[in-house]
């Protein structure tokens, strides 16, 4: 599991560029995936919902992010918030 989580964040880190502009298109998807990072506040079923739509859509220009629209995929968003946030210092609660 772990190759996997560290094979997963080594793509992430190296298409982190094209993820976030890509992401800047659809509309919320970086508000939506930094809500846990910013508020320490867990994503509701609905937002996961939304998270996953807005994959799908990812997907289709780097196939890479399907991984996340799988069942169980919800549980690696954490992950690729992790990857995607551009701060230096997390923000304190």
């Amino acid at each position: 599991m772990l190759m996997i989580k560290l094979f997963l964040k080594r793509l992430l880190v190296k298409n982190k560029a094209l993820i976030i502009q890509e992401g800047h298109y659809v509309h919320d998807f970086m508000q939506v995936l930094m809500k846990p990072r910013n508020t320490g506040v867990k994503w509701n079923r609905e937002e996961i919902t939304q998270l996953k739509s807005h994959f799908k859509h990812l997907s289709l220009y780097l196939p890479v992010l399907i991984i996340f629209v799988m069942p169980f995929g919800a549980f690696l968003l954490p992950m690729i918030a992790e990857v995607l946030d551009r701060r230096k210092e997390k923000r304190p609660h």
